[in-house]
């Protein structure tokens, strides 16, 4: 099953989905809005979709495939809707999406044994703690709550791999 979902052709339409989604509760819904306005929850599926993908390489394709997809259906909702949205934000998320195969490559390496997995790990934490406490805007429970699935998929759960 796993298969068929963390390939990039399903990840590039689980992002356009997930981008149209995010839009839409912008919009609509408050709380969830918040909750997809934030960086914790995208370094959360980034890690899993990271940690999860059967090879690093592919892993690098399967995050930037679904933060393209994301992006196109985000900004098109938005276009559509009328939204408020900068310049800004766009090239800040376009760079994030371009630098997003790297950062899949070292996140694939958190479930790899030694001091330098452990060492990406924390810092993927800290990343999404900051992100949600110093530059989105105080941290939110859900946020805390995102962040302690984290926890558990970056240092408890174990991942078999051929």
């Amino acid at each position: 099953m796993r298969k068929y979902i963390l390939n990039p052709i399903s990840m590039f339409f689980i992002g356009l989905l997930l981008g149209f989604a995010a839009r839409l509760f912008d919009i609509y819904t408050e709380h969830l809005g918040n909750i997809f306005s934030s960086m914790a929850i995208w370094i959360l599926f980034g890690t899993l979709i990271s940690i999860y993908s059967q090879t690093k390489e592919v892993a690098m394709l399967n995050i930037f495939l679904f933060c393209i997809g994301m992006l196109i259906t985000y900004y098109i909702t938005a276009v559509i809707s009328q939204g408020v949205y900068g310049k800004s934000f766009i090239e800040g998320w376009v760079v994030f999406a371009f630098c997003s195969p790297v950062m899949a490559y070292f996140t694939r390496m958190t479930k790899e044994k030694g001091f330098f997995p452990k060492i990406i790990s924390i810092s993927i934490l800290l990343v999404s703690l900051f992100s949600s406490i110093v530059v989105f805007r105080k941290s939110i429970i859900c946020d805390f709550i995102i962040d302690g699935v984290l926890i558990y998929f970056l240092f408890v759960k174990k991942i078999e791999r051929k």
